[in-house]
């Protein structure tokens, strides 16, 4: 069979040959950075014999890989990776379905969306076992599952990869758009009314971020940025716990009635912003990648679930009680509808802002391990290696200020992400990855393949109508005139 090519663009670049019709042999390639073991035999690499290293301590199975992160740095990773702006977008998404219809699809969409993640996860487990690999991504995995599946869908398996990765950057990307828009906002905010007014425009706090952004992205170890989501998730704990206190002080009287059900015009808005907030599975697989001890991840009270559990939970009370009280004013940031003269609600903005700006590169993570080797290969000394790849974060920072820069509309870009990029990595592509991997063992009453179809029909539901909603709605947003300064004084 014809050789399909390398990967190339991941830490765990994988190298696939297809020798004979009837073995279908698949040669994984080895992680320059570690060599991660999974289970399996000797792991080749043209032609050299690499075996991968683990080790058993206390009866369980441990990683031997450079700079490893315990259960609770993978925690605070999760955590970081899913509460991010979507969190406190939650209440303009209830707004688009109405309260009660709001609060509940949010478990619904976790339990689905946690569920591809475990499906994800357990295709990669799958084919790691199969073929002696190191840990895979999430690119790797489908590649593999697609070279090693069904005769017909081999040819498909470079085509795949490729897909997933631009997928992957897009949503990765987009996240970090959103906060170089969501960042600068919430600062000008609380600056603009501490000080009685700067005169400085959006445009002029995103500028001003640019070489703060450029300094916290040249963090290159994931171990390392352990300690800044660490930091994150405390600002942001107490953020949170302020944010809280302004939703529910004055209940149970609210600004005005919110409708539980809101009509099906803006259904599809609702499910981007949504889909958009279960931001973390393109980090699943690459922060499981790095842990210690890889068998707590998964499982019923494993680090993913318990996890994504407090994710959902902090999701549908934001939302409920953001929206309960704001009602048709809420903003696409919550922080923004708080009043802007008390102090106590400028705290709220400059902790978010400083929350959001370390949880910036760990978004940013994805992209540098998917990119930097296909860049850094084409120059021959360490030091040319090192000038390319800082080079190349300094542009995927300057790429994300000027998107941001286009479209300052925090709301309609969580929901065009959400509905183009977030809906197929989290629902479209793990169900198709998990046919293609265990064909064609589809279980009892081929319920694998019937549970399979039914996500990727909500999937891309959801990707066509709001992509189409959210496009309409940011053309009518610049169709239109919108007073961009700042008010002071509390409109409550």
């Amino acid at each position: 069979m014809e050789e399909e090519g390398d990967a190339g663009v991941s830490s765990a670049s994988i190298n696939l040959e297809r020798r004979a019709e009837s073995e279908a042999a698949i040669t994984p390639a080895v992680d320059t950075k570690e060599q991660e073991a999974w289970g399996g035999g000797p792991m080749e690499e043209e032609g050299g014999a690499v075996e991968g290293r683990r080790r058993e301590e206390g009866g369980m199975e441990k990683r031997d890989i450079d700079h490893p992160t315990n259960n609770g740095e993978t925690m605070v990773h999760l955590l970081k990776g899913n509460l991010g702006t979507g969190l406190l977008a939650m209440p303009e998404a209830f707004m688009h379905a109405g309260l009660w219809v709001g609060l509940a699809g949010i478990p619904i969409m976790g339990v689905i969306c946690i569920h591809c993640m475990h499906t994800l996860l357990k295709c990669s487990k799958e084919l790691c076992r199969r073929t002696g690999a190191s840990a895979l991504g999430y690119e790797e995995t489908a590649k593999l599952a697609f070279a090693a599946g069904p005769q017909g869908v081999r040819r498909y398996a470079r085509a795949v990869d490729i897909t997933i990765t631009t997928f992957l950057i897009i949503t990765q990307v987009g996240f970090c758009c959103v906060y170089f828009v969501f960042i600068p906002q919430n600062l000008r905010q609380a600056l603009e009314c501490m000080t009685g007014g700067t005169g400085i425009s959006l445009v002029g706090y995103m500028a001003i971020l640019i070489v703060p952004l450029l300094i916290i992205c040249y963090i290159p170890e994931l171990k390392y940025l352990a300690p800044v989501s660490l930091i994150a998730g405390a600002i942001q704990a107490v953020g949170l716990a302020i944010i809280y206190y302004y939703m529910v002080k004055d209940l149970p009287y609210t600004l005005q009635e919110v409708p539980g059900w809101a009509g099906f015009r803006h259904l599809p808005l609702y499910f981007g912003s949504a889909i958009y907030a279960f931001e973390g599975i393109g980090l699943v697989l690459p922060i499981e990648n790095k842990m210690r001890t890889p068998a707590a991840f998964g499982g019923l009270t494993g680090v993913l679930n318990t996890t994504m559990m407090i994710v959902v939970c902090l999701y549908a009370g934001t939302g409920f009680y953001g929206y309960l009280y704001y009602g048709d004013t809420v903003q696409g940031s919550i922080t923004l509808n708080l009043p802007p003269n008390e102090s106590l609600a400028q705290t709220v903005d400059i902790l978010m802002a400083l929350s959001v700006y370390l949880t910036y590169p760990l978004q940013m993570y994805v992209p540098y391990e998917l990119l930097t080797p296909s860049i850094t290969r084409r120059f021959s000394t360490p030091m040319n290696k090192k000038i390319a790849e800082y080079a190349f974060r300094t542009a995927m920072v300057l790429l994300t200020f000027a998107l941001a820069a286009a479209i300052p509309n925090i709301g309609l870009f969580i929901s065009l992400v959400g509905a183009i990029s977030s809906s197929a990595l989290a629902l479209i592509f793990p169900p198709i990855i998990e046919l293609v991997t265990f064909w064609p063992n589809m279980g009892r009453y081929h319920w694998i393949a019937i549970k399979g179809g039914l996500i990727c029909v909500f999937g891309l539901l959801g990707f066509i109508t709001g992509t189409v909603t959210s496009i309409q709605a940011i053309v009518d947003y610049f169709q239109t005139d919108h007073d961009d300064s700042i008010h002071c004084t509390s409109p409550y």
